[in-house]
């Protein structure tokens, strides 16, 4: 699996490469898919039995889910570490996602940042557009009846990406704004905290939505752990422990 997490990270860069070269934006395939949420643990009594989302979830029929974040600085620990900020429609007691975000693979062995969204069960499909380290977004996912459309924007180089697609079986469980890793092994990030703001869902504050805390396991030696919602109800910080 490695192997081909590797490959097509590879093919991705390459493909992102050429797109920004002609100034074309080019969809590519990405080196994982994310998916719903999964409680997976390392044991009966461990500590570190998180699942692989950590953030916070609200459960409901939303047809709107909104956050912002700033991109953090990484260092890589393995080639497996892979993770992803994101927001995002259904997942939490639902086998689909409507998710877009950021994914940071360290695959090649560096940091890589590309943006991307999912209609899961269908594979993640990664945009080529340029992140950095410190930049700035702001990720939307809406729907209407059957049709999502799914906005991710980098307000710091000022680019903004919009797809829209359609799920029919989609079962409107919940809304979260999130961070995960689908390999179970996340990169050494700057200040070991990673923050949410502007988290809402139908236009109400996150707070005011009686969502639920969830801890991501990080290989069984860390969990990443949401800390209380801010007096403005909308922003949220989750730690590596």
């Amino acid at each position: 699996m490695l192997a081909t997490r590797l490959t097509r990270a590879l093919v991705a860069a390459a493909l992102a490469t050429a797109g920004l070269a002609t100034g074309t934006a080019v969809a590519t395939t990405g080196p994982a898919t994310f998916g719903p949420h999964v409680s997976f643990g390392h044991g009966a009594g461990s500590s570190f039995s998180g699942g692989n989302w950590g953030g916070y979830a609200s459960f409901g029929s939303w047809t709107t889910a909104t956050a912002s974040w700033t991109e953090p600085s990484v260092t890589c620990r393995s080639t497996n570490d892979l993770f992803a900020p994101w927001v995002g429609i259904d997942g939490d007691g639902s086998s689909t996602v409507e998710q877009t975000g950021v994914a940071t693979d360290c695959s090649s062995g560096r940091p890589v940042y590309q943006a991307w969204y999912e209609m899961y069960p269908a594979a993640p499909v990664y945009y080529s557009n340029s992140i950095s380290a410190g930049d700035h977004f702001t990720a939307t996912v809406t729907r209407s009846g059957t049709s999502y459309t799914l906005t991710i924007s980098d307000t710091t180089k000022g680019w903004t990406k919009t797809t829209t697609k359609s799920l029919s079986s989609a079962r409107h469980y919940s809304a979260e704004a999130i961070i995960e890793s689908p390999t179970d092994s996340y990169p050494s990030v700057s200040g070991n905290t990673i923050s949410f703001t502007g988290v809402k869902f139908d236009g109400k504050t996150l707070k005011s939505t009686n969502p639920s805390a969830l801890n991501a396991d990080d290989r069984g030696t860390n969990t990443w752990i949401p800390n209380a919602i801010g007096s403005d109800g909308t922003s949220f910080s989750i730690t590596r422990h």
